[in-house]
Order: structure tokens, then C-alpha cells, then sequence
């Protein structure tokens, strides 16, 4: 095997010598004494000076770390998750019937290719019975990306949405509705929970707020996920119809949540 040549020794400063010198940590060394405008630079220990260098750039990653931390903060106190689902988990989700399993997996492959589903918008419905583990699925969703990405998530359900909204109607409030709307249409991804949550009709004003969000976040080809206790055959009833056709756009996944609820059993 023949062995790779030995790179020549870079050229020393024309007046430059060396000589010898000691450490008082490391020993002896061999000392460059470099001519500078009439004085002599000499160079330190070069074992120092690797110490130093290398507690510097420990000193530049655990910076870069706390920055990191202080932003992934910043991203998961924005994006208002409830306390009771913010530690939630896809890994902790558990998958005890091929039904949730499904409805795991594909939580998970959506989280792994939003980047991919970012770049079309592509929506995700988690629909069905209550209690059955979709908000936990949601927000798992967006804490995969949030910590994975550079992408922001926010958790709103549509009663917040809605006071909030009123809210602006005081003229004491420091929000402007316009400043509301452009919160939930800005995110990478926005999770609307409790979509038709009443046994009401929804109102002008909610179907309006509904269509604001959901059209300006569809212009904008961003993703939403909705959660809803209805099955796919009522949804149109509480979005209305302009909705649904926009959450189609770009193929979207339904996933049904038919089995019983799972409240007060681990995971959920």
C-alpha cells in the first residue's frame, strides 16, 4: 500500500528562528521569534495554546446549546400548548389496537416529512370519538417538529380563538383582530382543536373567523391539523363547505378515531 506523501511545512516569515523555550506547565518547546516592526513576536507553548483553543470552542458550543434551548422555550411558550398535553409525546402514545397504531404511524410520518407536507400545505384531520387520544397525537406532532426543525407550531382551540377575537372588540384591548388572525396564519403548522364542540350551529361570526384562518393559512400554503369529535360526514356542518374545500387542497389524511375513549389509562 503505498502511503500518502507528507505535506511540506508551511514557510516561516522571511528573519524568522527558532529556538528553544520551556513551559513551566508543559516543558520544553521550540519557540518561533517572528520580527515585527523592529520588535520580536515570540509564540507561547503550543500545548497551552491548544488547551485554550479547545476550551474556547467548548465555551462557543455550550453557547450555541443555551441559544438553542432559549429558542426551543421561546417556540413552546408561543405556540400555548395546554400544561396537561406540553410533555406529550408520539413515543408515548400508546398504540394497544391496530386502529391506533394506524393513527400512530401516520402521526408519525406526517411529523417526520413536514418538510415535504410544508412545501404543498398538506392538512391532517384527526376525527372521532373523544377521549381516543387526538389532541395528545397533535400537539405530539408539533413538539416532533418544533424540536427536530426550525418550524413553529401553535395549539388553539376554537372557543380561544373566538374570545380572543371578541376580546379585540373593546377598545382597551392591545390586540387587533387582524393581529389575532395573523398569529394563527403565520406558524409553520397551527393545531384547531374542538371544532364543533357544540351541538349548535355554528354562527356567521365563527363560520367568518373559521374561513379567515383556515383560507389565509390555505394562500399561504401552510398545513393546519383539526381536531374534532365529529366524523368526517359532519365536519362540513361546523367548518362550513369553503373550508373543507381548502383542507382538501394538496391531498388531504383523514384519520378516524372510532374506538372507545381511553381517559385515565396511561398514554392518553
Amino acid at each position: 500500500m503505498r502511503s500518502e506523501p507528507i505535506p511540506p511545512a508551511p514557510e516561516l516569515p522571511p528573519g524568522t528562528r527558532i529556538q528553544p523555550a520551556e513551559c513551566e506547565t508543559h516543558g520544553q518547546y521550540e519557540q518561533k521569534v517572528f520580527p515585527v516592526l523592529g520588535k520580536e513576536l515570540r509564540s507561547g507553548c503550543p500545548e497551552c495554546s491548544r488547551i485554550i483553543r479547545e476550551k474556547a470552542e467548548a465555551a462557543e458550543l455550550a453557547n450555541k446549546a443555551m441559544e438553542l434551548r432559549m429558542a426551543m422555550e421561546r417556540k413552546l411558550g408561543a405556540a400555548l400548548i395546554p400544561k396537561r398535553f406540553a410533555g406529550k409525546t408520539l413515543d408515548g402514545y400508546v398504540a394497544a389496537t391496530s386502529e391506533q397504531r394506524k393513527a400512530l404511524n401516520t402521526c408519525r410520518r406526517y411529523a417526520a416529512e413536514f418538510k415535504q407536507i410544508a412545501e404543498v400545505g398538506r392538512c391532517l384531520l384527526l376525527l372521532g370519538k373523544p377521549g381516543t387520544g387526538k389532541t395528545h397525537l397533535s400537539v405530539a406532532i408539533a413538539n416532533e417538529i418544533m424540536a427536530k426543525s426550525s418550524a413553529t407550531a401553535v395549539y388553539r382551540t376554537i372557543g380561544s380563538v373566538l374570545q380572543a377575537i371578541r376580546a379585540t372588540y373593546d377598545r382597551t384591548s392591545e390586540l387587533s383582530e387582524s393581529q389575532i388572525l395573523s398569529s394563527l396564519i403565520s406558524p409553520s403548522l397551527l393545531i384547531l382543536d374542538e371544532i364543533g364542540v357544540s351541538k349548535e350551529k355554528p354562527s356567521d361570526f365563527e363560520l367568518t373567523t373559521l374561513f379567515a384562518i383556515i383560507n389565509g393559512r390555505y394562500e399561504q400554503m401552510r398545513p393546519t391539523v383539526v381536531v374534532s369529535n365529529l366524523d368526517a360526514k359532519a365536519l362540513p356542518d361546523a367548518l362550513g363547505e369553503r373550508c373543507i374545500d381548502r383542507l382538501r387542497e394538496g391531498g388531504v389524511i383523514v384519520i378516524p378515531f372510532e374506538w372507545e375513549s381511553q381517559r385515565g389509562k396511561e398514554g392518553v
